[in-house]
């Protein structure tokens, strides 16, 4: 199976198309620009999800849930946000079918159930909860408010791909209002270092934090703070971002308090998210033309065991003998019961959906009190004593999981570029995109020449930038600060 995946080398993007499907972590769907999330890629994500709810709830977050549908003059009350999000939107303008008259095998809609106000199926959910939080939200008693949702949304792309841009992708949104502005910025900014934490100690995907551009903030924010990972083509990926809201939709709501002082001011606000994408984050750093390599503290199946050459009674009781300490230790682990296909195809199957560690047993391992087990990153094998599996297997999954992120950061390190020269910029981009810090004059007029040009972008102003004079990469006018600029998916 793993022979039917295209290379990386011969072409990345069909290579992860394969990799998604023939992984069982999605499927195609009848409505186009949608997926199909399969069992395998819903685990990931539940994985996923139950570590960054725990991250939440830990620094004092609790879970809500807001409508899908929002009125379409709810929408339009913050004119930024619905600028930057008019052109994705699925409008809901009627609400039955009938049959139709002439054709009695088919449905049309009803012209006579057409609603008084038009309703935006969510893009995000920045107007339905600020409309919610003005009848919260009365005095200083009364904040902060600090909820995530757990939600679908529909953005209405032309162009997509499974998990890293759909119609309709899974994801979280925090959104959250304070009585003063610097205590805004430091939830965004807490929050920001929430998904540092996640993408790197459990994604281990090794990360660059910053702060966007005018250009690329957000729509309604003041401040975005993003992560921004390297995937093994050299592009970037967003992989989560915070915001801060100011004041914009609290004025675009009506949303005031009352003060200690019994004072009306407006409440100030953040909203943050990650989404389904994440997937396809972890499929594009760490996986090869064999199939998936998963960071184990994410995998939905850390060990599997595989009975060799088939399932035996002999087998099977040293196998739930591991199995119960594994899962002792929080292992997740399973038992390969398959009796019709051959060890080999099996080994293949599991290496395609990423299993980290593969155990395989036979009678003369029993005989010789040892087992196989092979690490899926490096394929290495070892021969371990039965009394050693444990401890062994335990440390392995801490080893490739550390590993993981080395390699990914040390590829990161390996094409990342400090640039001066315009033609070297140009040259970068055009071979093998990679991470580029260069200065720039802070304009939005050169940042677009250069999207316009290299098809590169500013990814972020990144927060460890070192103030150093230069001249912009493009214009030649003064810069005090180098930015990092990718091709980014």
């Amino acid at each position: 199976m793993a022979k039917e995946i295209t290379s990386r080398s011969a072409d990345y993007s069909q290579w992860y198309n394969d990799l998604v499907y023939k992984s069982g972590l999605a499927d195609q769907s009848a409505v186009r620009g949608c997926m199909v999330i399969k069992p395998h890629g819903y685990a990931l994500w539940e994985n996923m999800r139950d570590v960054l709810d725990k991250m939440f709830k830990d620094t004092g977050h609790v879970n809500a849930y807001f409508p899908l549908f929002v009125p379409k003059s709810l929408f339009e009350a913050e004119e930024k946000n619905a600028e930057g999000f008019a052109k994705e939107c699925a409008v809901v303008t009627h609400y039955r079918l009938k049959t139709d008259p002439a054709n009695k095998t088919k449905l049309i809609v009803d012209p006579e159930a057409k609603l008084e106000e038009e309703l935006i199926v969510r893009p995000t959910s920045e107007a339905i909860i600020w409309n919610t939080y003005r009848d919260w939200i009365q005095s200083y008693r009364d904040l902060p408010i600090l909820i995530n949702q757990w939600a679908n949304v529909v953005r209405w792309e032309m162009r997509t791909r499974p998990f890293l841009r759909t119609t309709e992708f899974l994801w979280q949104e925090g959104h959250t209002a304070h009585s003063t502005a610097q205590e805004a910025i430091e939830e965004a900014e807490k929050m920001h270092e929430v998904y540092t934490r996640f993408a790197e100690d459990y994604m281990a995907i090794p990360v660059i934090k910053g702060v966007k551009t005018t250009n690329e903030r957000f729509a309604g924010a003041e401040e975005t703070y993003t992560i921004e990972a390297m995937m093994q083509d050299g592009k970037a990926l967003q992989a989560g971002t915070s915001h801060f809201l100011g004041q914009n939709f609290a004025k675009a709501f009506q949303v005031k308090y009352l003060t200690d002082k019994n004072i009306e001011e407006y409440v100030w606000a953040t909203s943050w998210g990650v989404s389904t994408r994440l997937i396809g984050a972890l499929v594009m750093t760490h996986s090869d033309d064999d199939g998936l390599i998963l960071p184990p503290k994410l995998a939905p199946v850390q060990v599997v065991i595989v009975p060799i050459p088939k399932p035996s009674p002999e087998i099977a009781e040293v196998s739930m003998k591991i199995i119960q300490e594994l899962t002792a230790k929080g292992i997740r682990c399973m038992y390969d019961k398959d009796d019709k296909n051959r060890p080999g195809f099996k080994f293949a199957e599991h290496e395609l959906k990423g299993v980290p560690v593969r155990i395989g047993i036979g009678m003369r391992d029993l005989e010789q009190g040892q087992i196989e087990v092979a690490r899926r990153d490096t394929k290495e094998k070892q021969n371990i004593p039965f009394a050693n599996v444990s401890d062994h297997v335990t440390n392995l999954l801490n080893e490739i999981q550390s590993q993981l992120f080395q390699k990914a950061k040390d590829m990161r390190m390996q094409n990342s570029h400090q640039v001066n020269d315009w033609k070297e910029f140009v040259s970068i981009m055009e071979e093998k995109p990679g991470f580029v810090y260069a200065h720039w004059d802070g304009t939005s007029e050169t940042e677009d020449k250069i999207k316009e040009l290299t098809k590169a972008t500013i990814r972020c102003i990144p927060l460890d930038a070192v103030e150093e004079s230069g001249k912009c990469i493009y214009s030649g006018k003064p810069s005090n600060k180098r930015v990092l600029f990718a091709k980014a998916y």
